[in-house]
């Protein structure tokens, strides 16, 4: 006997499966129709992130083809998710394009090898690095052989010895030793060569001998006003907080010693020296209400006036003027667009902050500099204030924290609950970013920074702004010593917190992928508002077993082959020059995930080294690595002996080509190809510089 199945029962065609997916679709996308545009804007920043992931022209067209494609599909379908889809892709398209388009329009002719010149240039830009104890000067060479704009670094106290006619706008005549930009040092390192490339910069230098200025400097404007300031302010307070005090007026965060540099970035307050939003913020807002106040006092201005609109463009006047003063950098210009577009805003009746504003900003920067999408300034700022939006925007908070009518202790521990949550998320939010690209983060940075940026924001900076008015008619003495006492309160905060023990997260490496995952779980999280934003949860946490599933490197590798750490179980890199310089000491330490000064491979227990050559056993793996150290000519017979016993060859030389080792032989040739190179032993895997920038522009000789 057979029952009849009930229409339940009777699966639906594929024609209408497909339909209820597109009404489900629909009504989700209706629901959510004020998000659509933010998400545009993500489209647009994956466009550019895309270009320079893929980083090669073939993918690049695909990519353009396959956006046509869904283009097209997009309108086939109509309604919501058609247009959804369509713009979407649109943008995603229009980003690439425009990264790409970039790219071709700043290319300038670049150094090919490192060479030695004597030439006459043009000074566009003087920088004073305390820290390293260095001029930077960016040049425009008069020699139509040499790459039309350079950098070239000469010691400070030689460039002190020249006065104040080493400037902006002075002709110089020098000898120095030029080579090109930087490459990437090991894959997922900071990629300088980029930089360099955007900036048009073709070499770059060190000054030999003495620096002849031909013509002394003449700035003009805000050149003038930036290098007196600069002078000025640490002529009346000791180094260290003159450092500080220089960076919170003119952005000049050169002149802060480096003790004190690494102390600000170990405990979270590295972002008070960037003059950003906070500063522009707190600029913005001192001159808003000092204009408001003052013309409260003129009954006749106060009732015919609107005296909120006249505040806003003063503040806004004053915005601009601090960036300008700051030299445009670019977190400063990003969050006086912002700052700016808050205000207009404000004034049009609209939200102050929301997240709409938070696109229109980074949309803004993005047209003018895409390549700041990769750059961490770009990202943590928009993190933070995107975290910002989102956590206002939870009915939890707002329950909790909301301001309402009640005695002044609730209202006072309400307040500090808002600011330690705030805090709270903020970091856990930047904490991706901050191990991604500099492989640490502070976990006391919430503490640190609920004293710090009421102190920066509230007493230092109008210490100072007010030291710099007084100082007009001779009166600032006062509250420069006010001003000089509050920075050393803010740099024992900071130097306390750095040396506080697991003060600081370190993580090796986040794959590119797990990154992506996170920042996509993100951003589903913050853009959606209907129950669905928490399968961004999914993303987040996925990425985060990916990145804590990555294993540590056995071997890293420097693309000349000079130098190499060689990284044991418990993430201690071990190096094999002695005497390597302090930026690959670091940049070993960071990419092994290693907090403090890597030892020196002659000391490992698993190697055997001599004047030559070392050789170290790569832990578990049970591979064999033999390192040629010296510039000596070595024994042919010995040298290929001891290569055909060793799984990896390493050498800052050509070898023989009877010097072949079991697995991987690197001698200088193959090193000019790959780039800088991460050994995973134990899986039998490697990855390059080449492997990681493939055909972008600046690649170069990787």
């Amino acid at each position: 006997m057979h029952v009849a199945a009930s229409p339940a029962d009777i699966p639906a065609p594929p024609h209408w499966q497909a339909r209820a997916f597109f009404a489900s679709a629909e009504k989700l996308l209706e629901a959510e129709r004020s998000q659509l545009a933010p998400w545009a804007v993500v489209a647009f920043g994956g466009g550019i992130v895309s270009w320079l992931v893929l980083a090669e022209p073939q993918a690049w067209t695909a990519l353009l083809l396959s956006c046509a494609g869904l283009l097209t599909l997009g309108f086939v379908f109509g309604g919501r998710t058609g247009q959804a889809i369509a713009i979407g892709t649109a943008c995603m398209a229009l980003g690439c394009l425009l990264i790409w388009w970039r790219s071709d329009r700043v290319a300038a002719p670049r150094l090919d090898r490192p060479a030695i010149a004597a030439f006459d240039a043009d000074v566009l830009a003087a920088e004073r690095l305390v820290a390293r104890g260095n001029l930077r000067l960016t040049l425009a060479p008069r020699d139509p052989a040499l790459p039309p704009r350079l950098r070239v670094s000469l010691p400070l106290e030689d460039a002190e010895s020249l006065g104040t006619g080493l400037g902006v706008g002075a002709v110089v005549r020098l000898r120095a030793r030029l080579a090109p930009p930087m490459p990437m040092a090991l894959p997922g390192t900071h990629d300088f060569a980029r930089d360099a490339w955007f900036m048009g910069l073709g070499a770059t230098g060190k000054a030999l001998g003495e620096v002849k200025i031909l013509s002394p400097a003449h700035e003009t404007g805000l050149d003038r006003i930036r290098r007196s300031l600069d002078a000025h302010i640490r002529a009346r307070l000791p180094v260290s907080e003159g450092g500080i005090a220089t960076a919170l007026v003119t952005g000049d965060q050169g002149s802060l010693p480096e003790t004190d540099a690494e102390a600000m970035r170990r405990s979270g307050l590295a972002h008070l020296l960037s003059v950003s939003g906070l500063h522009i913020a707190a600029a913005v807002g001192f001159f808003y209400l000092l204009t408001l106040r003052l013309f409260a006092l003129v009954p006749a201005l106060a009732l015919r006036w609107n005296l909120v609109a006249i505040g806003f463009g003063v503040g806004a006047l004053a915005g601009i003027g601090y960036t300008l003063l700051t030299g445009m950098q670019v977190p400063t210009v990003r969050s006086c667009i912002a700052a700016l577009l808050i205000l207009a805003g404000t004034l049009l009746g609209r939200e102050a902050i929301s997240i709409r504003l938070i696109a229109t900003g980074a949309l803004l920067v993005l047209l003018i500099r895409p390549e700041a999408i990769a750059g961490a300034s770009f990202q943590l700022s928009f993190a933070a204030v995107t975290t910002l939006v989102t956590l206002y925007s939870y009915p939890a908070y707002k329950r909790w924290f909301e301001r309402r009518e009640e005695g002044r202790a609730r209202a006072a521990l309400r307040s500090l609950g808002a600011m330690i949550a705030t805090g709270l998320a903020v970091e856990i939010a930047l904490m991706p970013f901050a191990l991604y690209h500099f492989h640490r983060s502070g976990l006391y940075g919430v503490a640190a920074n609920l004293l710090a940026i009421p102190l920066t924001t509230f007493v230092i900076m109008p210490l100072e702004a007010g030291a710099l008015l007084l100082d007009a008619v001779g009166l600032g003495a006062p509250l420069w010593s006010l001003t000089s006492w509050s920075i050393g309160l803010l740099l024992s905060i900071a130097h306390k917190v750095a040396s506080t023990a697991g003060a600081v997260a370190i993580l090796p490496d986040m794959p590119r992928v797990a990154f992506g995952m996170i920042i996509g779980g993100g951003l589903w999280l913050a853009l959606w508002t209907q129950p669905w934003r928490r399968w961004g949860l999914a993303a987040l946490a996925a990425g985060t077993v990916l990145t804590l599933a990555e294993p540590l490197p056995s071997l890293l590798i420097t693309g000349d082959g000079k130098h190499l750490a060689v990284i044991d179980e418990q993430g201690t890199p071990w190096l094999l020059r002695d005497r390597a310089g302090d930026f690959v000491r670091d940049m070993m330490a960071e990419n092994a995930g290693f907090d403090g000064d890597p030892p020196p491979l002659a000391a490992y227990p698993r190697a055997r080294c001599s004047a030559d050559s070392c050789i170290a056993d790569l832990g578990a793996s049970g591979r064999t690595l033999l390192a040629v150290r010296s510039t000596q000519r070595l024994d042919w017979a010995e040298l290929t002996r001891a290569c055909a016993a060793a799984d990896i060859v390493v050498a800052d030389r050509r070898l023989p080509r009877a010097c072949k080792a079991r697995w991987l032989t690197l001698d200088a040739p193959r090193l000019r190809v790959t780039g800088g190179m991460v050994v995973h032993a134990g899986e039998g895997r490697v990855e390059s510089v080449a492997g990681w920038l493939k055909r972008l522009p600046w690649a170069g000789g990787t």
